[in-house]
């Protein structure tokens, strides 16, 4: 009795650290597709915009099956739905890393893109297997983790394809796929008890199919004309699934995603900046990794290369780490209620600072540095209002739907960017003026002042009915920054040792 007791503490004890692993290893592989899209498109002799499918497609997946492994993980079977998760990720990178040809790479990347459905589970399953105590500063340390996570991958990707090859990258994600597959059948827990509801199946078909045609007309927008007929059918289609799919999902006794949340001022704050916010956050890092790797002939740029691009964002992911002891001073010097806008106008000043100090690397790593402790300020909030505002079933599905959103604005900013420059590249050059990128950075102050008008006006709007509930939302923002002021020490332990 006491060896069982025994074994069962330890599974415990190695939860959160093996949820945070396989949300680092989530974001890690996302992000091997972005840098490497030049070398893929040289090693597979394709075209660059051919090559851009090993980033789109894995998005495209992961907008798709992000709430469907959401609503799946509210039910009796998460332990299921994490590991067959985790092992088609698995499958993905062995199926990219092997010399078959860029379809099967494709293909790969494709299959990756489940894992962006993970997270979401990450975070129900240590609010339902911890105490209280324990769950919710696991919950703003998961969500930490995940946004460190991008600017890691982005230089470790370079350091193993420049050493070893392209395909040594995907390799890289394959065995750290399989380390955090074995860490999870080891320590994740069985659902028990849990309610078993039917599958909202047309509520899935529908919001897959609208987010595939929105992310397919972003990502495909530059190489077709923004204003071709393809484009703004595939566009029109596009919403008009969305209205299908808001008017089935307000009607369905089981939807995929309860709508009715959003009546809560809390969650509807986080999800409509998690979508500003996303789209913001790649439109920087977008611009610098582009700007680094820019030859000096253009008469700006460093012609550096994907290795010290990769770096340069390393401090982006070490400030979104420090960022955990940054909120709870926040809170303490100012109030609660304004941590959110303080990490919107932080990552405002960041591209105001890209705006006039890009002559230099450095100044270019501590423009990274401000944007990670906005964007960590910012994203380490959002998950704990969520949490802390919806029933404990619904855990999974909410938070999934806020990373779908979060994808559409990492996909919105990174076309975003690509669209401006491309607007100021000369007839006959390849790359653009060096007018594009100050155009660009405008753009991006403006995405930045509009997500902290919404961190502003959304949480004070209120109805007579709403002022009732004013104390118990502000108790849940107290609640996430004592998430974020608990989660400090083992954030910098567990992330800070793996950015370094």
């Amino acid at each position: 009795m006491d060896v069982r007791r025994a074994r069962s503490d330890l599974r415990q004890r190695a939860l959160v650290p093996v949820l945070v692993f396989l949300g680092m290893v989530v974001a890690v592989i996302s992000s091997l597709g972005a840098p490497l899209v030049p070398t893929i498109a040289a090693a597979d002799h394709v075209s660059l915009s051919d090559a851009q499918w090993s980033l789109t497609i894995t998005l495209l997946v992961g907008a798709v099956a992000t709430p469907t492994l959401g609503r799946l993980g509210d039910g009796p079977h998460r332990r299921r739905v994490i590991l067959g998760a985790t092992a088609v990720v698995m499958l993905g990178s062995v199926l990219a890393a092997l010399p078959l040809g860029f379809g099967f790479l494709v293909a790969g990347r494709g299959l990756q893109g489940v894992g962006l459905g993970l997270v979401p589970l990450a975070i129900a399953t240590a609010r339902d297997a911890l105490p209280a105590e324990r769950s919710r500063p696991a919950v703003a340390l998961l969500s930490i983790t995940t946004v460190a996570g991008v600017g890691l991958g982005y230089p470790l990707t370079g350091l193993i394809a420049q050493s070893l090859g392209v395909h040594a990258g995907f390799w890289f994600g394959a065995i750290i796929s399989a380390l955090a597959l074995a860490g999870a059948a080891l320590v994740v827990p069985h659902a028990r008890g849990r309610e078993k509801r039917p599958l909202d199946a047309l509520g899935a078909i529908l919001l897959g199919v609208a987010l595939a045609a929105l992310l397919l007309a972003l990502s495909e927008g530059e190489s077709w004309g923004w204003t071709s007929a393809r484009l703004l059918g595939l566009t029109a289609v596009a919403l008009l699934l969305l209205g299908c799919w808001t008017t089935h999902e307000l009607r369905t006794e089981h939807p995929l995603v309860d709508l009715r949340a959003l009546r809560n001022r809390a969650v509807l704050t986080a999800d409509v900046c998690g979508l500003i916010a996303g789209v913001a956050m790649y439109m920087l890092m977008s611009m610098v990794t582009r700007f680094v790797q820019t030859p000096q002939t253009a008469g700006y740029g460093f012609g550096a290369s994907v290795l010290v691009a990769g770096l340069v964002l390393l401090p982006f992911s070490a400030a979104s780490v420090a960022s955990s002891k940054l909120v709870p001073l926040l809170a303490r010097w100012t109030s609660t209620a304004l941590v959110l806008p303080i990490g919107c106008v932080m990552s405002l000043l960041s591209m105001v600072m890209f705006l006039y100090a890009r002559g230099s690397l450095w100044e270019l790593f501590v423009v990274m540095g401000v944007a990670g402790l906005g964007v960590g300020c910012t994203f380490a909030v959002m998950p704990g209002l969520i949490v802390n505002a919806v029933p404990a079933r619904e855990t999974g599905s909410a938070i999934s739907f806020n990373q779908v959103l979060r994808t559409i604005g990492y996909s919105t900013g990174s076309v975003l960017s690509a669209v401006v420059l491309e607007a100021h590249t000369p007839a006959g050059h390849l790359v653009p003026d060096d007018s594009g990128y100050q155009a660009a950075a405008w753009m991006g102050c403006a995405v930045w002042v509009a997500a902290a008008v919404v961190t502003i006006v959304l949480p004070r709007r209120r109805t007579p009915a709403q002022s009732m509930v004013t104390a118990d939302e502000e108790a849940l923002m107290d609640e996430s920054i004592a998430d974020a002021e608990t989660a400090e020490d083992s954030a910098g332990a567990m992330t800070g040792g793996a950015a370094r």
